[in-house]
């Protein structure tokens, strides 16, 4: 899985950087077949943006979040893509 991070307006620190890959190793623990993550997080005036692509097999899934904390912006951000994967992964084992 790769994972690459960006940032608008914003320097990626490496507390950031290891809180990001973080929270997105726990989409690694519902589905295995993760291509490619890649996060931007954005910073404009008040509000904090986390925004993620992830390339599954089969699909391509987007999600973004924001907050005034860049934290509980990324933490929402990888709850939704989480719920995106599970619905995904079930679609996919599903078919008759």
């Amino acid at each position: 899985m790769q994972v690459s991070i960006t940032g608008h307006h914003v320097e990626v620190t490496e507390a950031l950087k290891a809180y990001v890959e973080e929270k997105i190793g726990k989409i690694k623990r519902h589905f295995d077949n993760v291509v490619d993550v890649h996060v931007i997080l954005t910073v404009e005036k008040l509000e904090q943006k986390a925004e993620a692509a992830v390339q599954v097999s089969g699909a391509k899934l987007y999600a973004e979040d924001v907050q005034e904390d860049m934290y509980a912006a990324i933490d929402n951000m990888v709850d939704k893509l989480d719920r995106q994967i599970v619905k995904h992964k079930e679609k996919s084992q599903n078919h008759r």
